[in-house]
């Protein structure tokens, strides 16, 4: 492979346990990084602890995991909201000021970097079908490094929206299924005819059958 500036490129300090937490570098994880900067300067925001912030993300990509380092989401806390558009979109709500932006994609990424030869080789083999893993792993790192050079406004279009505020994480006690015995969130069993409560996956199969 060339050398090139890239190689030599220095990440931010910051962007280290997203990477560790993630598994590796690629630009997925930087989309989420970028995100994450600008919604922590824009909204003054802490990691969240609990639910104070909050981030709907419009996909299920790899930026998702970078807002779960940095601003503390979770879909276990109930302050990650997953909205699976396949829209690279991210908003991000500060419960305690109870504001909100929009973080979007607007226009098709562009490789500006100094291996522009090198990169414009690569996405043609990989268009092709026959990049190796090698060549698609230097494809990402350098769409990587070229995305964190670039002006954040070069990447994502921001605006300040009107806050709908989530709810919080929803509490109930749990229940045993009428069916298989396992415990379950009560709310969200179903009742049947006879009285009886079950799980949704019991009662999917009994509709099956």
């Amino acid at each position: 492979m060339e050398n090139t500036e890239n190689d030599k490129f220095a990440l931010p300090d910051d962007i280290k346990p997203t990477i560790e937490f993630h598994g590796h570098l690629c630009p997925g994880l930087v989309y989420g990084y970028l995100v994450a900067k600008a919604a922590i300067d824009l909204l003054g925001l802490q990691r969240s602890m609990d639910e104070e912030v909050v981030a709907i993300c419009e996909n299920d990509s790899c930026a998702v995991d970078a807002l779960q380092v940095m601003l503390g989401t979770s879909t276990g806390k109930g302050n990650l909201i997953l909205k699976d558009y396949g829209k690279n979109a991210y908003t991000i709500i500060n419960r305690t000021d109870q504001k909100a932006y929009r973080f979007a994609r607007t226009q098709s990424y562009r490789y500006n970097g100094e291996a522009s030869k090198e990169f414009d080789r690569l996405d043609a083999a990989i268009s092709a079908g026959t990049a190796t893993k090698r060549q698609k792993w230097r494809h990402k790192l350098l769409k990587a490094y070229d995305l964190l050079s670039k002006p954040f406004d070069d990447v994502f279009s921001t605006t300040e929206v009107e806050l709908v505020m989530p709810p919080f994480a929803p509490l109930a006690r749990s229940a045993a299924c009428a069916k298989c015995g396992e415990m379950a969130m009560a709310t969200k069993m179903v009742a049947l005819d006879s009285g009886e409560h079950v799980c949704r996956p019991c009662h999917g199969h009994t509709k099956q059958r």
